[in-house]
């Protein structure tokens, strides 16, 4: 069981997650071979995937939210920005939820070259795209407590309160309202069952551990 320093964080989902051959834990030293053959391991600050360092969040968290607007980042989620220049996260209001997105500077340099290389740099599209998540976005340092500090429109567009919901979700991680994240999932659910929705996994090769 892994022990965290910061008493106000409560893990939802355990940090140690197998999906298809592909396992993730945050204390380091795990190997294994994807069904890509591409080799993946641990380190102190990320995972290593080809000999190429990549952020990759997993799991729910919850933290307090103190009346200033600091909340502690998730150890593991910092964990994956530990060799990244900018010792922060960049965070913008989702466009798509009442939720804030959530990212290290890595992710959001690859954003603006997708943006670039598919759209027109003068065209509306890439102009709103820029307006909504770039111009729009905050850069956050880290305190030495691992906090960062919530400006308050994003509180107010998270409508963020008391504690804050961190969801991992691989590139990316939200912010979220914990009430509202629950009747997120909710519907989430109910639209997966629905739509009969499934995902078949690629099958494992001979050879792959």
């Amino acid at each position: 069981m892994i022990s965290h320093k910061n008493p106000f964080e409560t893990q939802i989902h355990p940090i140690w997650i197998k999906q298809g051959t592909l396992q993730v834990q945050e204390s380091g030293g795990v190997f294994q071979r994807t069904t890509n053959r591409d080799l993946i391991g641990i380190s102190s600050g990320g995972i290593i995937q080809g000999g190429i360092q990549v952020t990759f969040f997993l799991g729910t968290f919850e933290n307090k939210v103190d009346k200033k607007g600091r909340v502690s980042v998730p150890a593991t989620f910092r964990q994956m920005l530990t060799d990244q220049p900018f010792q922060g996260i960049v965070v913008f209001r989702s466009y798509r939820a009442q939720a804030l997105e959530a990212a290290g500077m890595d992710f959001m340099r690859r954003l603006h070259e997708s943006m670039s290389s598919s759209l027109d740099l003068f065209s509306d599209e890439h102009d709103d795209l820029a307006t909504a998540i770039l111009a729009d976005a905050h850069q956050l340092s880290f305190d030495g407590e691992g906090r960062i500090l919530l400006p308050p429109a994003l509180i107010e567009h998270a409508h963020i309160t008391d504690r804050a919901a961190f969801v991992g979700k691989g590139d990316i991680f939200q912010i979220w309202n914990t009430e509202t994240l629950e009747q997120k999932k909710l519907e989430a659910r109910d639209r997966a069952r629905d739509k009969k929705l499934s995902l078949s996994l690629s099958p494992a090769r001979k050879g792959d551990l």
